[in-house]
């Protein structure tokens, strides 16, 4: 892995912690248009990479350059795997609220917030633990399972 392919590990933790007051606040409010904002967020990280989501760029901007380097650095792919997941549920959330199926709305969120949490607090990324077994289950390219 070279150094132009692997991350902070101290960035995704702090957008964990904004995605955590992001999503208690649609929990408590009922405020749908802030979920499909963090699914935008999510979105971006998953799919145009960790780089340019907001929270990222806010981190290296704001933050990084006063922590100085990190003693560490990690692969992008598992993180960007959790955004993705992490997408899905803001989605799912969203349609339940925006349809009015706030029970699909509060559960997803819940699911959304609990892993965001987990890894603000406790530096668990349910989704990064994921990875690995996700990884091993589907198959590659070229038809072969791993």
């Amino acid at each position: 892995m070279s150094l132009t392919h692997v991350i902070d590990p101290r960035g995704p933790r702090f957008a964990a912690g904004i995605t955590t007051v992001v999503l208690a606040i649609v929990l408590i409010t009922g405020w749908w248009p802030l979920l499909a904002a963090q699914a935008v967020v999510f979105g971006i990280g998953a799919f145009a990479g960790l780089r340019y989501s907001p929270y990222s760029v806010a981190y290296r901007v704001l933050v990084a350059p006063r922590l100085g380097p990190p003693a560490e650095h990690e692969d992008p792919a598992p993180p960007r795997f959790a955004q993705g997941v992490g997408f899905v549920f803001a989605v799912i959330g969203t349609i339940g609220y925006a349809t009015g199926l706030v029970p699909l709305g509060i559960v997803a969120t819940g699911l959304a917030l609990l892993a965001a949490f987990l890894n603000a607090a406790f530096n668990f990324c349910l989704g990064c633990e994921a990875y690995p077994l996700v990884r091993r289950l589907l198959p590659r390219a070229g038809g072969k399972a791993a």
